[in-house]
Parts: structure tokens; sequence; C-alpha cells
């Protein structure tokens, strides 16, 4: 199994991976989902789950044909947390 980025956390059988990112603002939730749908594009891959509200986003992420994430996924999610860094709350 590839161990999580910083930040997010391995889940249930097989394994997922989850993170919330908590922002300041609802503009500043809104911008990341933005840039999150263009990653997703981009990258030809796309969360498991995505629920977000005002001021935070939950993600989950899947490995293929919900298989456990692997580098690919890993990959992705660094970069998710590279588009929530200059804005998201401790």
């Amino acid at each position: 199994m590839t161990t999580p980025p910083d930040g997010w956390e391995a889940r249930g059988r097989p394994t997922s991976w989850f993170r919330r990112f908590t922002f300041a603002k609802y503009a500043e939730t809104r911008q990341f989902l933005e840039e999150l749908a263009a990653l997703s594009e981009e990258m030809g891959l796309h969360p498991q789950n995505i629920n977000f509200a005002t001021t935070h986003a939950n993600i989950t992420i899947e490995g293929p044909d919900k298989g456990e994430p692997g580098e690919t996924e890993h990959r992705f999610a660094q970069r998710i947390n590279a588009l929530a860094a200059p804005r998201v709350e401790p």
C-alpha cells in the first residue's frame, strides 16, 4: 500500500484517502473547488467523493476500480495539497 501524503488519512477496506480542507471564508472554498475541478480534468482523475460547506471541503480518493490508491493518486493528492496551501486554515 502507498502511504498517503501529508495531511491525508487512510480509511476503510479497500483503503481510500480522506482529507478535510478548512478555509477562512466561502470565497476561498469556492476557489479551491474550481481549481480542483481544473486539476481533475488535467490529470484525468477525480475524487471519489467531495463534500463541502461554507468553510471546508472533504475529499476522498480511491484507487482505480475502487482499489487502493497508488502512485498516481499520491501525485494527485499532493497536487490537491498544493492548491489549498496558500489559503488553508491550520
